[in-house]
């Protein structure tokens, strides 16, 4: 009969021990939040309104919150940098961005300036399937606006805008185009009524329709028309000071 020695049982017996707090660690880890999440929780609550312009945010308050490290707060913060969501101050710390009027209005002119050149584009170059799909997409964006989801009807009145730029075929204009539905999207989120979205879905369906009838003119003036009246719709001057108690905003998981 085969025997396993004493001191290679004890190895074995070793190994076992620590393959099990191992996978005891790996549990705990999958347990806590991602920095995915983090930064989705946090994107959230500034397109949500519950975290003004320039609201300070503490590491240790969103540590303490979220139940993670500093480390893993910072990239999360980073990457909410990059997203231009966040500003970061050398010494002072991580603040919610803060769009200065004149920021605000240079990002429409400039949506001013392309967009209604897109729409006729698009409305050109457009394949019935891809017009398909812009209808599929308007369907989305009516059902977010039924069930009062604020956030998702924000992204996906951008989104419509970026697949506009897809359809009217023009690699440079989509990349712009994805910067500034961006920048917008987080003015609208801090700046816009809690009812206001990027965009009046009833103008998007005036332009599917356009698509349709394949009236390129027709787009670019509804285009025109309805970025104007969402910068209109804007309370560019409002400065919220109230300050946010970080953990109680974040402790609890948000409901899916």
């Amino acid at each position: 009969m085969f025997s396993i020695p004493l001191e290679k049982a004890h190895i074995s017996g070793r190994q076992e021990n620590l393959a099990m707090k191992l996978e005891k660690t790996d549990i705990l880890s999958a347990e806590e939040i991602a920095e995915e999440d983090i930064v989705e929780r946090i994107f959230e609550a500034v397109i949500d309104q519950q975290l003004p312009p320039g609201t300070k945010l503490s590491e240790s308050a969103l540590c303490e919150a979220f139940g993670v490290g500093r480390m893993r707060i910072r990239r999360s913060l980073l990457l909410l940098a990059s997203r231009e969501v966040i500003e970061l101050h050398a010494n002072k710390g991580a603040y919610v961005a803060s769009p200065s009027v004149k920021q605000a209005r240079e990002v429409f002119e400039a949506r001013l300036a392309l967009e209604p050149t897109i729409a006729r584009l698009a409305v050109q170059r457009a394949t019935p399937e891809g017009i398909a799909t812009l209808k599929e997409h308007l369907e989305m964006e009516f059902a977010a606006h039924r069930t009062n989801q604020r956030r998702d009807a924000i992204r996906l009145s951008g989104q419509f805008h970026t697949l506009m730029a897809q359809l009217a075929g023009n690699a440079v204009m989509l990349r712009m185009t994805k910067e500034l539905v961006t920048r917008s999207s987080l003015i609208i989120g801090i700046f816009g009524a809690p009812g206001v979205t990027n965009c009046r879905d009833d103008d998007h369906a005036a332009i599917v329709d356009a698509f349709l009838s394949r009236d390129d003119k027709l787009a670019e003036t509804i285009m025109r028309e309805h970025l104007h009246h969402i910068e209109k719709h804007l309370d560019l001057e409002v400065q919220s000071k109230r300050s946010v108690d970080l953990v109680g905003l974040f402790r609890h998981p948000k409901n899916r």
